[in-house]
């Protein structure tokens, strides 16, 4: 799975839109739309800040692993 639909997946699990995750992130929701739709390339630091949100670990919300593992 790529990071992008996973991504969209820990999104959806947590009910959240993503006006919500847009705004945790700091950027519109129309950025955050691109990088979930794999348009552009995400920054590594949203991607630190999306792991700490959801509580999973980076292996797995980049998609080198398919079983989730919390940070705490």
């Amino acid at each position: 799975m790529y990071l992008y639909e996973r991504m969209r997946h820990l999104r959806e699990d947590n009910d959240k839109n993503q006006e919500q995750i847009a705004s945790i992130l700091g950027i519109k929701r129309q950025q955050y739309a691109r990088y979930e739709k794999g348009l552009h390339e995400i920054p590594l630091h949203y991607i630190i800040t999306l792991a700490k949100y959801y509580n999973v670990s980076l292996d797995y919300l980049t998609g080198l692993i398919d079983t989730p593992r919390n940070l705490y």
